[in-house]
């Protein structure tokens, strides 16, 4: 998906002294929006899981409301050049044109700073909510966007939580996406429950020694945000014997597809930690 992204404006930004959180928005429409009164009727919010790269991965829900959606919110990594969750809406007609090298009026990119101090993302979600409260209350109907699924490890489960602090009867629905690691497990043939095995979804731990507790009181670990953490990860589990039976998939469906049915000999680099996902048994699956 080849797109131009327009220069965030200070016109545009939802505070003109933070430097963590801008919206891409050219001059007219935001002209426009701040000319318009409020209405006495509330615009509905939407959230929207599009899943962790594959398009057909798009609830068809979730489609329909994206086609009907007068705004759609898409976060960016400051980091990135694109939106990962725009990449899963490649090829998808909702409404806006992704190749035409324009930014569409349809369109919001957010950028994002993951700053791991929670006060400051408070307040970064906290400005995002009031530039979206806005058109809301001036009776658009808005569509957020996020990667994998909305209420898992998700930025849309603080700005939901925003908006109805601040707007209590808001219409809203929210709708679920395929995770990462459900897709992980599908494209690899790796049950990730059986029986009565212990499941442990978790936010890689930033030492070794909380990790190894964790697998060891657990029979299967689904690791999420590894990030720059992967290289020790996967040294630890060669440590511990059980990379033979443990699973990495990265970029689901998108550019830069990674699968790997064991990690034994996988070979990685910090930033082969994001957007990854590890799999990881305590022992051998059993045979039934």
């Amino acid at each position: 998906m080849n797109k131009t992204i327009a220069p965030a404006l200070t016109a545009g930004q939802i505070s003109a002294t933070n430097k963590d959180v801008n919206v891409v928005i050219n001059k007219e429409t935001y002209a426009k929006k701040n000319q318009e009164p409020k209405t006495d009727t509330l615009g509905t919010f939407w959230g929207v899981g599009v899943g962790p790269g594959p398009t057909g991965y798009l609830p068809v829900a979730a489609l329909e409301v994206l086609q009907k959606a007068d705004l759609v919110y898409a976060p960016r990594a400051r980091s990135a050049e694109t939106s990962v969750a725009l990449q899963c809406l490649a090829g998808i007609d909702v409404g806006i044109d992704f190749s035409s090298g324009e930014v569409s009026p349809r369109l919001r990119e957010i950028e994002f700073n993951m700053d791991p101090d929670r006060s400051v993302l408070s307040t970064h979600y906290a400005q995002l909510a009031d530039a979206i409260a806005l058109e809301l209350q001036a009776g658009r109907n808005v569509a957020y966007l996020t990667i994998g699924d909305t209420m898992t490890y998700s930025t849309y489960g603080y700005i939901l939580a925003a908006l109805l602090a601040r707007l209590p009867q808001l219409p809203h629905r929210t709708f679920p996406g395929i995770t990462s690691y459900a897709a992980a497990a599908a494209a690899l043939g790796w049950p990730l429950g059986e029986g009565k095995e212990r499941t442990l979804i978790l936010p890689c731990p930033e030492d070794a020694v909380t990790l190894r507790h964790e697998i060891e009181s657990h029979d299967v670990v689904v690791l999420m945000k590894i990030g720059a953490r992967l290289p020790w990860v996967l040294d630890l589990l060669r440590d511990m014997g059980i990379a033979a039976h443990c699973a990495f998939a990265r970029r689901i469906g998108l550019p830069g597809e990674l699968l790997a049915t064991e990690v034994t000999t996988l070979s990685a680099t910090e930033a082969m930690g994001y957007l990854a996902t590890l799999l990881v048994r305590k022992t051998p699956r059993e045979k039934r």
